[in-house]
């Protein structure tokens, strides 16, 4: 079983920065694919960004691209998303997900495991 815990979300201007983190209760952490996912009110959950289970194969969702950044550290079992230049569009709980599968993956379905969310609120 895997738990994932996420923190980092707030309230911050258009413009600004959050840091994302992703704690799994893991033993080896190398063997998961993980991403980032968010949903907005009324809209679908979409992926952000994506690693490999060693972080040598990045998925950005074309939104996002430019302004975030998603990293990995294996050792700390972490997961993290350095989201910068936030707009009001980025508005959304935040979802860390784990998959034991192939990478890359990018539908929802597709991963195993899910944290219970942490808030992004950009105002305008």
């Amino acid at each position: 079983q895997v738990h994932l815990v996420e923190s980092g979300g707030g309230l911050v201007q258009t413009g600004g920065s959050l840091r994302l983190s992703c704690a799994a209760s893991v033993r080896t952490m190398n063997k998961y694919g993980m991403g980032w996912f968010r949903q907005a009110p009324g809209k679908a959950g979409e992926l952000v960004a994506g690693s490999s289970g060693d972080g040598g194969n990045i998925i950005y969702a074309d939104p996002v691209k430019g302004r975030f950044t998603v990293s990995r550290d294996n050792t700390k079992n972490l997961l993290s998303l350095q989201m910068n230049s936030l707009k009001p569009i980025d508005t959304a709980l935040y979802y860390c997900a784990a998959r034991v599968s192939s990478w890359p993956a990018s539908l929802p379905t597709a991963f195993d495991y899910w944290g219970q969310g942490t808030q992004v609120t950009v105002s305008s």
